[in-house]
């Protein structure tokens, strides 16, 4: 499973105005083209499907821009994937509206589409724009072991590529 590039555009164009000023001020097209790399005529496409499924808001003339409709931590990775892709359905059977499947009628595997493009729209629901805006938390330093910090030698004596930043304990 993967994104249109356009639905990946539209994360990165989102998360860029999330970290201007999120919904409190006005950015333009020309600005959010210049700092990702996305060529204009692309964010002004994104801009135009964002703005009809209420995510950004926006203004012509002067003083105009657009702004997200909503503080970035309510807008979420399911909103952004949606106004682009269309509902969250892994299967074409899962779209009440399209009945295009060849083995609709005896397909047994049919009910249960349904509950798996729910969870991985309740993943993508749990990512909120606040938190794909701001860099990476990084992992964290290793923890004591049996009531020491691990040494310098316990981190650089792996015997094993696989366990490299593991720390090694002798008894």
């Amino acid at each position: 499973m993967r994104l249109s590039s356009l639905a990946d555009y539209a994360v990165v164009m989102l998360a860029a105005a999330a970290r201007h000023c999120g919904a409190s001020c006005r950015l333009n097209a020309t600005l959010l083209a210049g700092e990702t790399g996305l060529p204009l005529p692309t964010v002004q496409k994104l801009v135009s499907k964002l703005s009809a499924a209420g995510l950004i808001e926006s203004a012509r003339g002067t003083g105009g821009g657009f702004r997200l409709a909503r503080p970035p931590a309510a807008i979420s990775l399911a909103d952004i994937v949606e106004a682009i892709e269309g509902p969250i359905a892994l299967t074409v059977c899962v779209d009440s509206a399209r009945h295009d499947c060849a083995v609709e009628g005896a397909c047994r595997v049919k009910p249960h589409w349904g509950v798996v493009s729910d969870a991985v729209r309740s993943a993508l629901a749990q990512v909120s724009l606040a938190s794909l805006s701001n860099p990476p938390v990084l992992a964290a330093a290793p923890a004591p072991v049996h009531g020491r910090e691990p040494s310098r030698t316990d981190l650089s004596s792996s015997p094993s590529p696989a366990l490299v930043g593991e720390s090694q304990v002798s008894f």
